[in-house]
């Protein structure tokens, strides 16, 4: 008689204990009426003081989002085959919660320290100035997991690109990890292939990594990113072939050798823009990012950067469905909603450590 294999009872178990609540539109409509105009009203007036604030806020949610992937394995009998094998047994993502936001303390690195992030994420006093109005008009009631999803899509519809509506309801995590950030946030460096299989982990598909490298139509970046791309790709040496040759001579400028590399460059030739420049920059081999110009050199991923360079339309569409996608990356686990998107409720904001 065929036993049914303890480990499926055991993932339907974890399945259900970790279903995430549902998000949706106008979670706020009755607790708080004026919180989305509130968010686009701080935006726009960070975009006055300062354009590349918009950018900066809009990576904040990816960098929140693709955090905390927990893989469990387990040995079990396989009875079709006979024999004890070791597979996964599920996946959890902790997801869109806000967890980058937490500053260090004296019993906790967060997320702001990863590698990824350290000297390079910027512009979190934006959504300290979104929490401080909100709490002003809902107190303790919009999370700073949402203000983050919020403002991403303000900042991208404040550019020039497309208008969206998002889904809301999350919970704020309780705490935050920089191993968890550095074992799963992507390089510069990184190419296509690995790029294809972080975001398959998420259930984003091929065509979702390129909408969402889209996001780079906005913004700068530093020097400190593309120095081996320049001078010793592969350790060749040499600059990447990839790099077409006058824009490899603007790029040497900018970053010589021995120049400080958190000088900063477009990351396509309309940085305050979100349009489709960027996957033409890339067709003509203009990628700031050795993994954006990886998009165009990979035969998997080419296809879509060939369809949004020509389609604009197309790229916002794909984008859209591919942030939405991102934005609902979340398990239920304990969470709140912060009065101090930097500090977890009830610890004294005067214990954090000096960041």
């Amino acid at each position: 008689m065929y036993q049914f294999p303890w480990v499926l009872l055991l993932v339907a178990a974890v399945n259900m204990a970790f279903a995430a609540e549902p998000l949706w539109p106008g979670f706020y409509s009755e607790t708080c009426p004026p919180a989305e105009f509130i968010v686009r009203d701080v935006m726009k007036k960070a975009m006055i003081r300062e354009p590349r604030s918009l950018a900066s806020v809009m990576r904040l949610q990816f960098h929140d989002c693709f955090v905390n992937v927990l893989y469990k394995s387990v040995q079990f009998h396989d009875y079709f085959v006979h024999e004890f094998l070791l597979k996964p047994a599920f996946v959890l993502i902790q997801g869109c919660d806000g967890s980058l936001l937490l500053d260090d303390t004296a019993d906790m690195v967060g997320e702001k320290q990863a590698l990824s992030n350290i000297n390079s994420l910027r512009s979190f006093e934006v959504v300290d100035e979104i929490k401080e109005a909100l709490e002003d008009a809902c107190p303790s009631t919009v999370s700073c997991a949402d203000i983050l999803v919020l403002a991403a899509r303000d900042a991208v519809a404040l550019s020039g690109g497309p208008d969206w509506e998002v889904r809301l309801g999350r919970k704020d995590s309780l705490t935050a990890s920089q191993q968890d950030s550095d074992n799963i946030m992507p390089s510069p460096r990184a190419d296509a292939t690995s790029l294809i299989n972080l975001f398959a982990q998420f259930n984003l598909s091929v065509k979702d990594l390129v909408a969402l490298s889209g996001s780079h139509s906005i913004g700068k970046a530093r020097c400190f990113s593309i120095m081996f791309r320049l001078y010793n790709q592969s350790g060749s040496g040499k600059p990447d072939p990839a790099i077409e040759p006058e824009f490899r001579e603007k790029l040497n400028q900018l970053c010589p050798l021995g120049v400080d590399e958190n000088v900063t460059g477009p990351l396509d030739a309309t940085p305050r823009v979100f349009d489709n420049q960027f996957f033409k920059d890339l067709v003509g081999g203009r990628g700031f990012l050795n993994s954006d110009q990886t998009l165009f050199t990979s035969r998997r991923t080419r296809p879509y950067v060939r369809v949004f360079s020509k389609d604009q339309d197309e790229f916002f569409k794909a984008f859209v469905e591919g942030m939405l996608k991102m934005g609902e990356l979340q398990v239920e686990q304990p969470g709140e909603i912060r009065t101090n998107c930097r500090v977890v409720n009830g610890r004294p904001v005067d214990v954090l450590m000096s960041y």
